[in-house]
């Protein structure tokens, strides 16, 4: 494997006129195809969200715009460079999760660390390798891999739920666990399934899609039933989980918010021996009858602190789908 691109000499040395000027030279030109992209599309992105001038010319690459800017586009192409270098695919999904990296600030104004080097951790599954596209995934995934417990908090679209499934995947996989449990509440409130046509699995798939869809994104289409049909892989809503045990599992609770806090209870108390259990949900996005608590919020009170319980909160930042999602959380958060 090909050494680390070390990071080039200090802003200081290519001040002109008030504007950083940086060059950087790539020692493996088969890795800068996939690192401009298709007509340089990689490159385009970069310029356009942090401001900068890009030129590159056989293996050297030139930045030219304000110092944090130019900066964070060199730490953004580091970073991508490295990943490929690792082996990591990069397409305009992880050059937009690096380039938000490369904005979240620091105590020296510039995360060059976390966005240069490549990923720590990592998941993999038979279908594909999957690394952290921000800070709070990163400590997420590390949650996954040590603690027995974890709350994920956060808007949609931030990894909440398909790093729990992959993680899962990953440990039934290789013998850690007997079994993976998912499951979320069918009917928004209540459960109330009568009125839907079709018999009971009929009835909640509708509601368990999301989950379905996170599985045949890890597992071959064909493994995803035979491990369902033999039930190593269960889907169920969270009524089905009165009165059982749940060990040797990675159980899954999944939007979560819309559980009461006697449903949460209920579920909570199923924590068997050699288990993981994790917990997503949007405590600002519940749809239970108004007044009714949300069993997410109680359970959070209730549990901060707890020895091998992790609370993880992401925010708008933390979206890894098109940046306009990410706007459009920050534009509702803000008028709540």
């Amino acid at each position: 494997m090909a050494k680390r691109l070390p990071l080039p000499p200090a802003l200081t040395d290519h001040l002109v006129e008030g504007r950083a000027r940086l060059e950087l030279d790539f020692d493996q030109p088969y890795l800068l195809g996939p690192l401009f992209g298709d007509y340089d599309r990689h490159l385009v992105m970069i310029e356009d969200r942090l401001g900068v001038h890009i030129n590159a010319r056989g293996n050297r690459v030139m930045i030219e715009g304000e110092p944090d800017s130019a900066a964070r586009a060199r730490d953004v192409l580091v970073g991508l460079y490295n990943r490929l270098d690792q082996g990591q695919d990069v397409d305009g999904a992880a050059v937009e999760a690096v380039i938000g990296m490369a904005n979240q600030p620091a105590l020296d104004g510039i995360i060059s660390a976390d966005v240069a080097r490549p990923a720590s951790i990592m998941i993999r599954t038979r279908k594909k390798t999957i690394v952290p596209r921000s800070t709070t995934q990163t400590k997420y995934m590390e949650a996954l891999a040590s603690d027995d417990m974890i709350f994920a908090l956060g808007p949609a679209g931030t990894g909440k739920t398909y790093l729990a499934v992959a993680q899962a995947v990953a440990m039934l996989i290789s013998g850690q666990v007997d079994r993976l449990i998912l499951s979320r509440p069918a009917v928004e409130a209540g459960e109330r399934l009568g009125f839907l046509p079709g018999d009971m699995k009929e009835k909640v798939d509708p509601y368990l899609r999301p989950l379905y869809d996170a599985l045949y994104d890890m597992l071959p289409t064909e493994q995803v039933e035979r491990r369902i049909a033999s039930g190593e892989i269960e889907i169920a809503p969270i009524a089905f989980m009165r009165g059982r045990t749940l060990s040797d599992a990675f159980v899954i609770l999944d939007e979560a918010q819309n559980t009461t806090a006697m449903q949460m209870k209920m579920f909570l108390t199923r924590f068997g021996m050699r288990s993981r259990m994790v917990i997503c949900g949007d405590p600002n996005q519940t749809d239970l009858p108004k007044g009714t608590e949300s069993g997410l919020n109680d359970a959070v009170d209730k549990l901060e602190g707890i020895p091998k319980l992790s609370m993880i909160r992401f925010s708008s930042k933390d979206v890894v789908r098109h940046p306009l999602v990410g706007r459009i959380v920050e534009a509702y958060e803000g008028t709540d």
